[in-house]
């Protein structure tokens, strides 16, 4: 999650800006530091010298032991004229800044308006979910916590919350963009190499918070074709008895009144899809890798893995547990 290293041309901009006012604002910093350590180097010089007799007898009473040394008018002036020339100085540069800002604005908002293939992302307490949308629902491809790209093309994201306010954050490709309850924004993003990003949660939204991740994967557009077309196939049937046994616990227990399957009867709407479980990279929104180890700790003690979430612990026997960590393992 590192900003100064974009892999998208809205990044590339924002960086770039970021760039620039670094650039400005150092040497300024510069400027200002040397003035101030020639000014204190000229002060120590001429720390206890003695006032000259011309001076201290010209000099106006203020109050016992201090006097007011009269006015000089040159120096004066010279006082003035730098005052107005640092602050036209000033305000030239907050001037530069603020066309700068603007001309980059105006470059993302442009490139907001490309035509794209849309994605609908729906933040939630604490995870993503991922609608790939198609003109004939069929086709139309849910999943959780993984975002995949296609190089080089644009994907315009629409973007949903369904509880609190969440902001949607991947640095390497866009910057913020803030997810309100009851309003619906969109967002540009592009990939313009092949290669894995991190996008978190950036607006406080309850106790994980900080685990409210998200895996960005951009792929040739080959390959994202590829992996949508095996997104859009039904879960695997069940190859052997354990298997189907796991299936059991999962359709008729708990499992499917969250989650759903397709091409099974689980059809539960307000926790991941997980009908490809296995072909992501990470479960509990990147907290965990998915692994079996890992995917039976959660499902069996959530809340040590992810301290408030939503999820239940789910009590099996030592049977069914094997037998559902089976099935999961097929859906593939």
């Amino acid at each position: 999650m590192n900003p100064l290293l974009p892999a998208g041309p809205q990044a590339q901009s924002i960086a770039s800006l970021f760039a620039f006012f670094l650039g400005v604002l150092s040497a300024i910093w510069v400027v200002v530091v040397t003035v101030l350590l020639i000014y204190l180097a000229r002060s120590r010089r001429t720390v206890g010298t003695s006032e000259a007799p011309e001076v201290a007898s010209s000099a106006i009473p203020d109050r016992p032991g201090h006097v007011l040394r009269p006015t000089d008018p040159v120096r004066e002036r010279r006082f003035a004229r730098s005052v107005t020339f640092f602050a036209a100085l000033t305000l030239a540069v907050l001037l530069v800044f603020l066309v700068a800002s603007v001309l980059v604005g105006h470059r993302v908002a442009t490139f907001n308006q490309q035509p794209a293939r849309v994605v609908k992302v729906t933040a939630h307490q604490w995870w993503w979910q991922l609608e790939y949308e198609d003109s004939e629902a069929s086709r139309i491809v849910i999943t959780a916590n993984e975002l995949h790209l296609p190089v080089g093309q644009p994907v315009r994201l629409e973007l949903e919350s369904a509880d609190v306010i969440h902001s949607f954050w991947v640095p390497a490709l866009h910057g913020k963009r803030d997810l309100i309850p009851g309003w619906s924004s969109s967002t540009t993003v592009q990939a313009d190499h092949p290669g894995v990003f991190w996008g978190q949660c950036a607006e406080f939204c309850g106790t994980e918070h900080a685990q409210m991740a998200l895996e960005v994967i951009a792929q040739p557009p080959s390959d994202f074709e590829q992996w949508l077309a095996s997104q859009r196939a039904p879960a695997h049937p069940p190859e052997n008895d354990t298997q189907r046994r796991g299936q059991e616990v999962f359709v008729h227990g708990a499992c499917s009144l969250c989650h759903a399957v397709r091409g099974t009867t689980a059809g539960g709407g307000v926790a991941p899809d997980l009908t490809h479980l296995k072909s992501r990279r990470h479960i509990a929104s990147g907290t965990l890798v998915n692994e079996p180890k890992s995917l039976a700790r959660w499902i069996e003690e959530p809340q040590r893995v992810k301290p408030g979430t939503h999820m239940p612990a789910v009590a099996l026997s030592p049977d069914a547990r094997n037998d559902l960590m089976a099935y999961l393992e097929t859906l593939q």
